[in-house]
């Protein structure tokens, strides 16, 4: 008699297009995936993921999306750690761990474990008064980079300060106090993509240069041009870090390169934008990867597929006009493989990727910059 294979079901706190990209990827490995979410057209709903209606901060919203499934993955920081400690301790399956993720939700607790770590991060103070302000700004110089602890992302919830007194109205608003750094000359920005299976299995991908605009990033080149040693030693950190958090799944590590070396920006303990290029730059996308490594299987090659790879992002018009009107001529860009996500067109808002792979850096650059130039509506 024939028997039918369970299928491993994994559920996804989140509905967006990194959740959708994830179900591309889980449909070629039979996988079946949950997400929770409010939106019931949802990229990743309208990919085929089974849909939980809820939202991320609702306790039972949270145990409905887990139950029956393997394990609970993010594709956002919305949840809070304290809430995922509570799941957590209630027997619910998280990859990553609570106490892992929460150092991509609190940037304040992820500088105070990386100091302890020893792993370089850019000089920082907590301030919760305008004094505190003066003080860090009178040892590190004007003006300095203020960050709201929790939540915050593509720009939202940076500021920069000239002096004090523009961190008055901030402090009013954020009881909570502001993360302050100095703003720091940089050489360039890069990424580090990193899985851990459960089985702790380590898997590295190519060092990303990233560049952004406005807080946003905008563009991904890989390899990176950086001397390969700067490249070694980010992979180091990021294979170190990711063992010594007990990370299960895809981590991205941001980190500035400044003429003083590497130094740790920012977490993201899920699939991150910074790794869009994989899917076809790669042998292994990491959203495959983020499934293989919570699941505990082998974990999947992450060799190039060509010499060079360069991807951008496509971010709402000003005009306010929709990208998609437009695909034609970005399809008739040779090599551009276009990816959009069926949102709503908004100025500013992420919308979709453009990647291509090739021999020459500066040519794949120019053509995914042209396919992403005609989808804005711009010249090309």
């Amino acid at each position: 008699m024939s028997t039918v294979a369970v299928r491993p079901r994994v559920a996804m706190v989140g509905d967006g297009q990194l959740a959708q990209m994830t179900q591309q990827a889980a449909i070629s490995l039979a996988v079946e995936l949950r997400v929770l979410g409010e939106d019931p057209d949802a990229p990743a709903v309208r990919a085929g993921a089974e849909h939980v209606p809820g939202r991320c901060d609702d306790p039972a919203a949270l145990r409905r999306v887990a139950e029956g499934c393997a394990v609970l993955s993010f594709d956002h920081e919305g949840a809070t750690p304290e809430l995922l400690a509570t799941l957590e301790a209630e027997g619910v399956r998280l990859a990553p761990g609570a106490r892992a993720k929460a150092l991509a939700q609190d940037k304040v607790l992820a500088r105070r474990e990386l100091d302890a770590l020893g792993l370089p991060v850019p000089p920082w103070a907590l301030a919760h008064s305008t004094s505190q302000v003066s003080a860090f700004g009178l040892t590190h110089g004007w003006p300095l980079v203020a960050k709201l602890p929790r939540g915050g992302y593509d720009g939202r919830g940076v500021w920069e300060l000239s002096d004090a007194a523009a961190a008055e109205a901030l402090l009013d608003a954020h009881p909570g106090g502001l993360l302050l750094e100095p703003r720091l000359e940089l050489v360039c920005e890069i990424a580090v993509l990193i899985a851990r299976s459960a089985t702790g299995e380590l898997a590295g991908y190519p060092v990303v240069e990233t560049v952004q605009r406005d807080g946003m990033c905008r563009e991904m080149r890989v390899p990176a041009a950086v001397p390969s040693a700067r490249a070694d030693e980010a992979g180091a950190l990021a294979r170190e870090l990711a063992e010594r958090i007990g990370l299960v799944g895809l981590m991205a590590v941001e980190l500035f390169l400044t003429q003083g070396g590497l130094l740790v920006n920012e977490l993201a303990l899920r699939p991150h934008n910074s790794g869009h290029w994989t899917i076809e730059g790669c042998e292994t996308s990491q959203f495959e990867q983020h499934l293989r490594a919570v699941l505990g299987w082998p974990l999947g090659a992450t060799g190039l597929c060509a010499p060079a790879v360069a991807c951008a992002n496509v971010v709402g018009p000003e005009d306010g006009s929709d990208p998609r009107d437009r695909l034609p001529a970005a399809l008739a860009v040779p090599g551009a493989h276009v990816h959009l996500y069926g949102k709503a067109a908004r100025p500013g808002r992420k919308l979709g990727h453009v990647t291509v792979c090739g021999e020459d850096p500066d040519l794949v650059r120019a053509s995914a910059l042209r396919a992403v130039a005609l989808l804005h509506g711009e010249e090309a």
